[in-house]
């Protein structure tokens, strides 16, 4: 007798394939009938798939279930959470890397520089005295690790002001770009601030309890591990994997000319090879997926095949709902409440001073070294849209698994212990703060612009039969258009009748000329040239190359 197998495979399938195919109905519904042509950024897909997963988490529906998944161990979770996050910034980073011109990288290293090396110091300073403000008992070595979870920009909320229409035509290219470059190198460029802080509080923490080597060893392996093996070797092995792919893909259909396009797919295997590769050596897999990505587009030509293409924005849009919604199932919404580290109404005050301090002051004051930073104005979005989110969840994971290492006698060290409490309090709030409010700030500016226009538009086209454009062109423009093309209508009187074969209106070709009827060769174009005289402007036909301003 068949029963219901209901099993944790079936119900994620289930749970996270409906609510996708829900998703991508009401984006349809509200594009073909509201006109909403940025609709899937309006519905705000991430703040969307994050209460979701909210909904769907134990704490509710009980429907997604991650402990279980993670065989009741924490540990485990944890490390799901990592990996998950690994993969989302591997393909946003490859794909990051591919959307930026030929050379970008060596073109604008000048305020790529300003931004990564002075601009990130900043902020990470700026995020960690908040942090130590606020934070009860916290000492400021402690204070820099938390910081440095926070000071990349996430590359997947900042592609609400990079990509579409909207961003188009309200976002400069050369400011779009700089903010994708940005937001994909200094995600890999975490590495140095987190591990200069979790290397001195592991060998100087507690007067160095359980280890040896001091400050002495802390910079030796911050320089020799973080910087020589982890930075620069990333850099090199993402370079050399995206030339290598370039030149055997250009080989490749070279010789065999394959009548089909250039495989799009190519850029999401490159970053399953790399994440994994990058991995198992235990380099920084985030940095080399962004080089990579530019490294494998460095001659433009990989860009300009996809730009068109589908396959790009269809694994986007599923990582980044699943992602959001797994973030919305394991996030610990009840420790912001109940917790020993920090009271929730210090908490909500550290939240809005980070999301305001943290970036904006440093790239306001750094805009004029900047040529893509033309305005103040622009300085200003700039510097507030440098969300914190997978990058910052990524970071609070490498934390956590490093500091579960820092043991005495087989457990862990007691400063170690509390800082894992402290950074998983402050950084998954920090992380959902900027979801909710980077998430929410460009789609309700957009359904603010469109909404007022689309549903009265919606509304008027129930009242009448004849179709309604989107965007109309308002009556008095239309009156007024008409009104010229009757005053400059031909009016030929009695004595100016057109002989026959002729039309009542010369055609002209582009340019003017005349083109005449064989019955008609002895009428010239010097007497149509006399009637369209400047004198006669009123009677004057009207010529192709004419233009109504």
């Amino acid at each position: 007798m068949p029963t219901l197998v209901v099993t944790n495979f079936n119900i994620v399938c289930s749970t996270l394939g409906g609510f996708i195919t829900l998703f991508g109905l009401v984006s349809y519904l509200f594009k073909e009938r509201y006109y909403l042509s940025e609709a899937s950024d309006i519905l705000l897909p991430e703040v969307i798939s994050l209460l979701v997963g909210v909904s769907f988490s134990p704490a509710a529906a009980n429907l997604i279930r991650p402990l279980d998944y993670a065989d009741g161990s924490e540990e485990s979770l944890a490390q799901i959470t990592l990996y998950f996050s690994r993969l989302v910034l591997g393909v946003q980073l490859v794909l990051a890397g591919v959307q930026l011109p030929s050379r970008y990288l060596l073109r604008e290293w000048k305020p790529l520089a300003l931004l990564l090396g002075p601009g990130m110091t900043a902020m990470w300073l700026c995020s960690s005295l908040i942090i130590y403000a606020l934070v009860p008992h916290l000492n400021f070595i402690h204070a820099l690790a938390v910081g440095a979870c926070v000071t990349p920009t996430d590359p997947v909320l900042s592609n609400s002001i990079v990509k579409g229409k909207f961003a188009d035509q309200n976002v400069p290219k050369g400011l779009q770009k700089i903010i994708i470059a940005e937001s994909g190198a200094n995600d890999g460029l975490g590495y140095p601030f987190l591990f200069i802080a979790l290397y001195l509080i592991k060998y100087n923490g507690e007067h160095g309890l359980g280890q040896t080597g001091g400050s002495a060893k802390a910079i030796g392996l911050w320089f020799g591990e973080t910087w020589a093996y982890t930075i620069f070797l990333s850099i090199i092995y993402g370079a050399v994997i995206g030339w290598a792919a370039k030149e055997l893909l250009h080989r490749a259909e070279k010789r065999f000319a394959p009548p089909q396009p250039t495989p799009s797919a190519l850029w999401g295997t490159a970053d399953l090879f790399i994440t994994g590769t990058c991995g198992m050596i235990g380099s920084d897999d985030v940095l080399a997926c962004f080089v990579a990505g530019n490294a494998f587009t460095w001659d433009d030509w990989f860009r300009l095949e996809t730009l068109d293409d589908s396959l790009q924005p269809t694994i986007d849009m599923l990582l980044n709902l699943s992602i959001f919604m797994w973030f919305g199932a394991v996030c610990p919404w009840n420790t912001f409440l109940h917790n020993d580290v920090i009271p929730l109404y210090r908490l909500v005050f550290l939240g809005i001073l980070v999301l305001l301090f943290r970036r904006l002051p440093v790239v306001y004051a750094m805009h004029r070294f900047i040529p893509q930073i033309e305005a103040q104005r622009q300085a200003i979005f700039v510097g507030f849209f440098g969300p914190i989110g997978v990058s910052a969840v990524f970071y609070l994971y490498v934390s956590l698994e490093f500091l579960g290492l820092v043991k005495v006698d087989g457990e862990v060290r007691e400063d170690a212990r509390r800082l894992q409490s402290i950074m998983t309090i402050v950084i998954w709030f920090l992380a959902i703060s900027s979801i909710v409010v980077h998430g929410l700030t460009i789609p309700l500016g957009k359904l603010g612009f469109y909404l007022p226009r689309t549903i009265s538009n919606a509304l008027d086209s129930g009242n009448r039969d004849e179709p309604v454009t989107p965007f109309p062109i308002s009556r008095t423009s239309v009156e007024r258009i008409s009104q010229l093309h009757e005053r400059r209508e031909p009016q030929i009187g009695p004595d100016q009748r057109p002989l026959d074969g002729m039309p009542a209106r010369p055609v002209f070709r582009i340019g003017g000329s005349v083109i005449r009827s064989r019955e008609n060769q002895s009428r010239t174009p010097a007497s149509i040239s006399r009637k369209s005289s400047p004198d006669n402007t009123e009677n004057r036909p009207v010529l192709a190359q004419d233009t109504i301003t």
